[in-house]
């Protein structure tokens, strides 16, 4: 977190996913500025960064000091393993998880990745809740329904956080006036990379959806579209970068003040505002996958080839070494004093004597 970072070396790099509202607290940009050099995951994290500015009094002299970013910045992709995230001709090798998957009585189901964080309904930063609600409401009474199947947690793989998620998702079922939901599943745990992969290709996971309000990066949404599936989600902040409108349903909204229930201390602050989605949108792109599912299943293809051919780690690697050739000083060298070697030992002339 920039608001930690602390000049250690000569030069001093500050790395950060940065935020995911339009606005950082005043803590953040001391702390960049105390580093030399400030590298972040997209081109919304930058322009927050950028344009948050304050403005401080000198207790002392009452002097108004302004308090804005001025450490140059640059964006470092988050780039992907493209050697994991892929797509796959052979069936997943994590038997369990296959089972559990292949024991879903849908043929079609679409996947949300990611943390189910503090804030109401409709109000957490990843907008879970009122993802879950929406599609509830969406598919109830419907003779064909598909599934959701949420790969979450509160942000740790316990019983008691298991039990939580399970909390969470019965009250909003019990929020919804009909005996006949569409099916909701839970994945809690931690996976490996190679396990989330084999996840995102089951035949039964057709497309990834996400209504959060706002992301630094994104990285789920990335790696899940390198499997070649249409991706669902907004189109607002970090990984707008990566997904392109002709290619990825991105739902329109607008930015809204950040709820009180979702405030974090230095992170998400009081006065600061992200995304809230249409829902007529929602309901729209949820409804119209399900139906054409073959067309967008296309787009997910060119999306897939984007994302491979532009965000990959190697990539990263070469955007990273532009980035530190034009920033790098010219660092003093220590040098290794060498004196000369004599072949001869000088002697010292005699004393004669007198």
């Amino acid at each position: 977190m920039p608001n930690e970072f602390q000049k250690v070396g000569k030069f001093n790099i500050g790395l950060t996913a940065g935020i995911e509202t339009n606005l950082c607290s005043a803590h953040w940009i001391e702390g960049c500025n105390r580093m030399d050099l400030i590298l972040t995951s997209s081109k919304h994290s930058k322009t927050v960064f950028e344009e948050s500015k304050f403005t401080a009094i000198n207790n002392k002299t009452g002097e108004k000091i302004p308090v804005e970013l001025t450490t140059p910045c640059e964006v470092l992709i988050e780039g992907a393993d493209l050697d994991v995230y892929k797509p796959l001709q052979t069936p997943m090798t994590n038997d369990d998880l296959f089972q559990s998957i292949n024991s879903i009585q849908e043929s079609f189901a679409y996947l949300y990745v990611g943390h189910w964080m503090q804030g109401g309904m409709g109000e957490d930063r990843k907008n879970v809740g009122l993802l879950i609600k929406a599609f509830y409401e969406l598919f109830k009474n419907k003779k064909k329904k598909p599934a959701l199947i949420l790969k979450t947690s509160g942000g740790g793989a316990s019983y008691m956080d298991r039990q939580e998620m399970h909390r969470r998702l019965a009250s909003i079922r019990q929020s919804v006036p009909s005996n006949d939901l569409p099916n909701v599943y839970l994945l809690h745990g931690e996976f490996t990379d190679e396990e989330m992969n084999e996840l995102y290709n089951h035949s039964k996971v057709k497309a990834m959806v996400s209504l959060t309000k706002g992301e630094g990066f994104g990285r789920p949404l990335l790696e899940f579209s390198l499997v070649n599936k249409p991706v669902i989600t907004t189109n607002w902040s970090g990984h707008i970068d990566f997904l392109k409108s002709e290619f990825t349903p991105l739902m329109g909204g607008k930015l809204t003040k950040i709820h009180p229930s979702a405030q974090q201390k230095d992170m998400l602050i009081e006065g600061s505002e992200w995304f809230s989605v249409d829902h007529s949108q929602v309901g729209h792109y949820f409804n119209d996958v399900f139906k054409n599912y073959k067309e967008y299943q296309v787009k997910g293809k060119r999306q897939g080839y984007y994302s491979r051919s532009n965000f990959s780690f190697n990539k990263m690697e070469k955007q990273l070494d532009k980035i530190l050739t034009d920033y790098l000083p010219v660092f003093p060298e220590e040098v290794t004093l060498t004196l000369p070697k004599f072949d001869n030992k000088p002697s010292l002339p005699k004393l004669k004597k007198v």
